[in-house]
């Protein structure tokens, strides 16, 4: 099956939106790539480390929808032109550079995903 190369991926990624949060820390996603969904997410990695699925959240239509809720019937989607805040509860990070990893289950696609490095400024 094939598909989406990582390098292509990482446009998603709205560079410098990586920050602490009051509950953990958050970035930015946007997609100019074209409209799609996910069935299912992947667990996020934090400089190689997977957390789980339950401290990563997104906003849908008022919702906060963790990806451990994401199904066929509750999708994870990237509209055109859209941008959508992916928030992780738990412990803020470190000053500094840091690398994550994010991947999606993907009808037509199967399993893809796509890492960025990014600074955390100091507060």
């Amino acid at each position: 099956m094939p598909g989406v190369p990582a390098f292509i991926l990482r446009r998603l990624y709205v560079k410098t939106s990586l920050q602490n949060t009051q509950t953990g820390w958050s970035f930015t996603l946007k997609n100019s790539l074209g409209s799609g969904y996910a069935k299912g997410m992947q667990p996020l990695k934090i400089d190689d480390q997977e957390l789980p699925l339950t401290v990563a959240s997104f906003e849908q239509d008022g919702e906060e929808i963790t990806f451990d809720r994401v199904t066929e019937k509750t999708t994870f989607g990237l509209k055109m032109n859209r941008s959508i805040l992916i928030s992780v509860n738990g412990p803020q990070l470190t000053t500094g550079a840091h690398k994550v990893w994010m991947g999606f289950i993907v009808p037509g696609f199967g399993r893809i995903g796509f890492d960025f490095t990014d600074e955390v400024k100091s507060a």
